[in-house]
């Protein structure tokens, strides 16, 4: 069990359409021995899709983690003081959490989570989902992948000709980019096609 003792933050944001694969992780993470500590985004908490309802996240995190995810600033601030975690993952992180984390925004429980835990120099694991990486987020991932403690998943163009922004991490690559974070390197290459 690679990850016997560890406990990770699981912090989930609002790319429905990659919930599914991003949370698959979870329970893999904890056959390795690890501690998940779920957290979850607004946009997760609150909003029905037609890839989910809330409340079928929310349920499959009580379940699979048996926590309550942390879904508010005030119970994400804790995680900075108190060290609570090894590891933080963010999976998917959307556009919009990738944007404000590069330029410092915390308005809400996942970048609270993530400005707590980078507190203590430890890593933060970055699953990015976002339909502009290559536009206007291109930018504030260059930004990220030279910020200290950020490691990114591997990404790449999930639907080059109808999506040509488009960057999807390799979900299936999570633990491999976490084991190597928490050794204080990032998972290479980076960059690979993304075939799926």
């Amino acid at each position: 069990m690679r990850l016997k003792d560890k406990r990770i933050g699981f912090a989930v944001t609002g790319s429905h359409c990659t919930l599914k694969k991003a949370l698959a992780q979870v329970d893999i993470f904890i056959k390795e021995g690890a501690t998940v500590v779920p957290i979850i985004s607004k946009t997760v908490a609150e909003d029905d899709t037609r890839f989910g309802t809330a409340e079928h996240w929310k349920e499959f995190l009580r379940k699979t983690c048996q926590k309550e995810p942390i879904n508010s600033i005030t119970d994400a601030e804790p995680i900075g003081p108190q060290r609570l975690l090894d590891v933080l993952v963010v999976a998917p992180c959307t556009g919009n959490t990738l944007a404000k984390l590069a330029n410092g925004i915390t308005d809400g429980p996942v970048l609270m989570a993530i400005k707590a835990h980078l507190r203590n120099q430890r890593p933060v694991v970055l699953a990015i989902a976002t339909n502009d990486g290559l536009g206007m987020n291109a930018k504030n991932i260059g930004l990220l992948l030279n910020m200290k403690n950020i490691y990114m998943v591997p990404f790449g163009q999930d639907n080059p000709k109808a999506k040509e922004n488009s960057l999807v991490a390799h979900m299936d690559l999570l633990l491999d980019t976490t084991l190597e974070a928490l050794k204080g390197r990032q998972y290479q290459p980076v960059l690979i096609d993304y075939l799926d």
